[in-house]
């Protein structure tokens, strides 16, 4: 059995999420199960549909809306709480070879879940599962225990032109 190991994409740069969906891409069509939850986000994203285009990729949400720019609620709060439950059952059952963790940097920089909870799922995790954890704001605890940590940079960014996000390329 090959060890998994955990991944941490990280930085203010664009593309983590990407990243994450590139590498379940490729899991996928290399015969392997993919579980993709993405923390924060509760919108229509385009990934959203992937599942209906490949094989073994699931997809789910544990977000409400889009709150970044207002206060979290107590039901986002809940809705992240549910996501760490689903996950540690995932995380466990040998079900999923590759399982994405995105925005749970996010989740836990605004508080909806800590850095301890989201240590104690990776401790508990099956040995063979890679895990890839996205979102700005990577708490140094989980830099730490990563295998490996890609930081994102921004150099230039078309969006400090006005350019909004545009289906199929932001969301």
């Amino acid at each position: 059995m090959i060890k998994g190991q955990i991944h941490v994409y990280t930085g203010n740069g664009k593309g983590k999420t990407t990243a994450a969906l590139g590498l379940s891409l490729r899991a996928v069509c290399a015969g392997k199960r993919v579980y993709f939850g993405q923390f924060i986000k509760g919108m229509e994203y385009s990934e959203l549909k992937a599942a209906n285009y490949l094989p073994n990729f699931e997809i789910h949400q544990f977000g409400r809306d889009c709150f970044i720019f207002n206060k979290p609620t107590e039901e986002d709060i809940l809705a992240a709480k549910k996501g760490i439950e689903i996950l540690e059952k995932v995380l466990k059952d040998n079900s999923y070879d590759v399982v994405v963790l995105d925005e749970l940097n996010v989740a836990i920089y605004y508080k909806l879940i800590s850095v301890e909870e989201v240590i104690n799922l990776l401790r508990g995790k099956a040995d063979n599962i890679e895990v890839i954890i996205t979102g700005r704001y990577a708490p140094q605890q989980l830099i730490d225990m990563a295998d490996l940590v890609t930081e994102m940079k921004e150099v230039k960014h078309y969006y400090k032109k006005g350019v909004q996000a545009r289906k199929g390329i932001e969301s």
